[in-house]
């Protein structure tokens, strides 16, 4: 199923997102791209979804702080942090230990559905359980775009052969 995951990512992307870093991870730090591809493979998460979130959450800066509070390179919020078992969410490994496991849960939740993934890792899983699709907040829709152009990105960056949505 997982396998599959590339092919329903992102039927219905819209806005472009505001204007964030552009850094891939070929411009991250050795140890977080380490623990960013360790995680994934570990929970069987993509590892170019990873690397997009990160690069989309704080452009790959482990000392990233948000103004509602998200911390590090995935930008746990605290409720979060704590869900996921981090103790330390300025800790690289943890930070994204906890990340990619809460990207996991989502993927399991939403079956495997990325654009409800990466919707619910934005806003919380509440809001899109709720609403789904229809859930038509402009801030969303804008970062799931962002996310995916950031995920074809990573897919052509370390799989320049690949055609998008084949799986070949």
């Amino acid at each position: 199923m997982r396998g599959k995951l590339v092919v329903a990512f992102f039927v219905a992307a819209s806005l472009s997102a505001a204007a964030q870093s552009s850094r891939s991870s070929e411009f991250a730090a050795p140890e977080a791209v380490y623990y960013a591809n360790a995680y994934a493979d570990h929970y069987g998460v993509p590892r170019e979804l990873v690397h997009a979130v990160i690069a989309q959450e704080s452009g790959w800066n482990q000392h990233a702080l948000s103004v509602k509070g998200a911390i590090g390179l995935m930008q746990l919020m605290p409720g979060t942090a704590s869900r996921f078992s981090v103790q330390n969410p300025g800790s690289i490994q943890e930070n994204i230990a906890g990340g990619v496991r809460y990207l996991a849960a989502l993927i399991d939740l939403f079956h495997g559905d990325l654009r409800m993934v990466v919707a619910a890792y934005y806003c919380g899983e509440h809001h899109i359980l709720t609403s789904g699709l229809r859930y038509h907040n402009a801030e969303v829709i804008a970062y799931v775009g962002s996310v995916e152009k950031r995920y074809e990105r990573e897919l052509a960056l370390h799989h320049p052969g690949k055609l998008k949505g084949t799986g070949q």
